[in-house]
């Protein structure tokens, strides 16, 4: 878990409504936070950390291929990782039910692949 103050920058991909202060504390000054996921409804923006560190917010809708590859290339030579939780298709309606909960901590990655195959 990060400590507040210690991240130069966030990637937030929620689609759904949530606090972003709890994002903006662990922002160091002149932090940034880029917005990717698309809620709903919109998201309070609280003014006072954004203002105290000097941090930015932007959004970005996804981009092209030669984008993505950009993205993928920096991530590869930073050595940066995300932390997913891998689930099969029959758990799809669970994990919206957590995410509706707010009960999820990493990212859910569907395997498609495995919960195609036949099980012996």
């Amino acid at each position: 878990m990060a400590r507040i103050a210690t991240l130069d920058g966030i990637i937030d991909a929620v689609p759904v409504v949530h606090p972003l202060q709890p994002l903006l504390l662990l922002l160091k000054a002149h932090g940034k936070l880029v917005l990717v996921g698309i809620p709903d409804k919109p998201l309070e923006l609280p003014a006072f950390p954004l203002l105290k560190g000097r941090k930015l917010v932007g959004g970005s809708l996804m981009g092209g291929l030669k984008e993505l590859q950009e993205m993928l290339n920096f991530a590869s030579k930073h050595n940066i990782t995300a932390d997913i939780e891998l689930v099969k298709m029959d758990y799809v309606n669970t994990a919206l039910k957590r995410l509706e909960k707010a009960d999820v901590r990493y990212r859910f990655v569907i395997d498609i692949g495995n919960s195609l195959k036949p099980t012996a």
